[in-house]
């Protein structure tokens, strides 16, 4: 039987996270708006897509496919929520085979602009790539709504943040 000493330094460990900074359009306001309005969220995050508006608010994005539970919020400047994935029609009570991770959005006003810096982690290994490259089209998306442009259809954003990212949409990493 091993025995334990108590003394026994911890390990020190680092996890991967994905970060993006953008400069959007504000006002600040309108940019949470995006971020958290049931009705702006579909415009760049796709499909159904909810978030109850408050600390310990329910997370519900892509039908279900991605849920959490809010553990900041503090509009209009940062939105923490927990993020798992779950296979498409899993019941409320199942559980997610990924673990938990953390999209942080954190806002700051830059004149006539907001600036977003954004992160999400862990990300495991396998998936950093894929993340990025799913990130990045989000992001490109809200910036195309922000700036009342022509939202294109989410496969363009992915073909080409996939090249950038060295992401083979044939062979997705499960």
């Amino acid at each position: 039987m091993a025995k334990f000493q108590t003394h026994d330094k911890g390990e020190m460990s680092t996890v991967a996270c994905v970060t993006f900074t953008r400069l959007l359009p504000g006002p600040i306001e309108r940019v949470w708006e995006y971020l958290t309005d049931p009705k702006k969220l579909p415009t760049w995050f796709g499909e159904v897509a909810s978030i109850e508006p408050r600390q310990g608010g329910a997370v519900r994005l892509v039908n279900g496919h991605i849920r959490g539970v809010v553990t900041q919020w503090q509009p209009p400047r940062r939105l923490i929520y927990t993020w798992n994935v779950f296979e498409p029609g899993a019941g409320e009570d199942a559980v997610s085979p990924y673990p938990e991770s953390y999209p942080t959005f954190e806002l700051e006003p830059k004149g006539n602009e907001v600036l977003l810096t954004f992160k999400h982690f862990p990300i495991l290994d396998r998936f950093i790539p894929q993340n990025a490259m799913g990130w990045h089209t989000m992001l490109d998306m809200l910036t195309a709504a922000l700036k009342n442009e022509p939202i294109k259809e989410r496969s363009e954003y992915v073909t080409e943040n996939a090249a950038l990212y060295g992401v083979d949409l044939k062979n997705l990493a499960r």
